[in-house]
């Protein structure tokens, strides 16, 4: 596969990995002196190749650690070891993963026990608390000690880093990679099968779409979630929810048993990513305990209820496009009701408006010149 290019090992393992890293491969793919070497450890199964499908991408490498009842340390072990060959093998001139999985940790320690150069896409972003997100704020501050490429999306992250002591030089305010797909999709046509997600794409009302997976939403939380969405849709008969559950088996049981029967409520099961985006486009409004979702939303003109008492991305609460309303039934539903009594919007942000804190769309082609710059000298 040698073509006298610099291999650059993109490594991933969940959807929402594969959907910031996708068009970063294909940057490099068209890239004259760098290539792109592609391992996934199928953190994600279904999810993942889904997304893998939408933009073309064929791993060289599953590592398909996926098993029934694992553990983080699983989860942690197995990709550790599938990476580790995978760099012995490629011989990158550096290895890249994204965000805050177990996969962006495990790569950045295979690659600092190879001696090979780690990049951390969507560096910089903190809670500040060690268990909020768990495990995924301590993924990303171990991950920031080994990484000699911080890739930050926004000048907050930029910021995050330097208090830990990142050396400025090491660190690049690119813009936010997710938000290149985001435009790459939004701007084409897609088949859409689910019929649920068909009939809220066309629904003449207003569509509130929500998701929530978060492991500090298990159990009580979740209940106070459903909670709320029972009296929204008791209160707007009209109105049209569309939750799109996760796949966690406890977390369906317990969504499916306290919504299951609601009328205008429809369950269902994870859209793939590019008809996500058209539902996202259709959207009113968005409840989600995403961060991808809550980057993605403002460059689609949606206001977004953030689940969560914290949030890495504070961006978007600055800019007035996201709100933090954590799981309390009543703080969720006065800002709901709140955003339901506004004028509607005279129409949605067309996918270019730079109107998004936390990219243009541009970030891989910033990303993919840093790396030049410093590996083709």
């Amino acid at each position: 596969m040698s073509s006298g290019r610099l291999p650059i090992l993109c490594v991933f393992g969940t959807r929402p990995d594969a959907i910031k890293m996708a068009p970063l491969v294909l940057e490099l793919r068209s890239h004259p002196r760098l290539e792109p070497r592609v391992v996934v450890t199928g953190q994600h199964r279904e999810q993942l190749d889904q997304v893998l499908r939408v933009f073309g991408i064929e791993p060289e490498a599953d590592l398909a650690i996926m098993r029934h009842g694992q553990t983080l340390a699983d989860i942690t072990t197995r990709a550790l070891e599938g990476v580790t060959d995978a760099i012995r093998r490629v011989k990158p001139a550096a290895v890249l993963a994204q965000g805050d999985t177990t996969t962006t940790f495990v790569a950045s320690l295979a690659a600092f026990y190879e001696r090979t150069p780690f990049g951390h896409v969507e560096a910089g972003l903190r809670t500040g608390c060690m268990y909020d997100p768990f495990p995924e704020e301590m993924n990303r501050v171990l991950t920031a000690r080994i990484a000699s490429f911080h890739f930050a999306p926004t000048e907050d992250s930029r910021a995050n880093l330097l208090r830990e002591g990142t050396p400025d030089e090491a660190i690049w305010v690119t813009g936010n990679t997710g938000i290149d797909a985001l435009l790459w999709v939004a701007g084409r046509e897609w088949p859409v099968y689910d019929p649920a997600v068909r009939e809220a794409l066309t629904y003449p009302g207003k569509v509130v779409l929500v998701t929530a997976h978060r492991r500090e939403n298990w159990g009580e939380p979740m209940g106070r979630i459903c909670r709320a969405l029972q009296t929204m849709a008791a209160e707007a008969p009209d109105m049209r929810i569309v939750f799109s559950m996760h796949r966690n088996p406890v977390l369906r049981e317990q969504i499916t048993g306290a919504l299951g029967g609601v009328p205008n409520l429809s369950l269902v099961d994870p859209p793939d990513y590019a008809p996500f985006v058209k539902l996202m486009q259709r959207a009113d409004i968005i409840l989600t305990d995403s961060g991808g979702v809550q980057e993605e939303a403002p460059s689609l003109g949606v206001p977004v209820l953030v689940l969560r008492n914290t949030t890495e991305r504070p961006e978007g609460v600055s800019a007035g496009c996201a709100t933090l309303v954590g799981t309390d039934v009543e703080t969720v539903l006065s800002n709901w009701r709140s955003l339901m009594s506004a004028a509607p919007r005279a129409g949605r942000a067309a996918p270019s408006a730079p109107i998004n804190p936390y990219g243009d769309g541009h970030a891989c082609a910033r990303i993919a010149q840093v790396l030049e710059e410093r590996l083709c000298r």
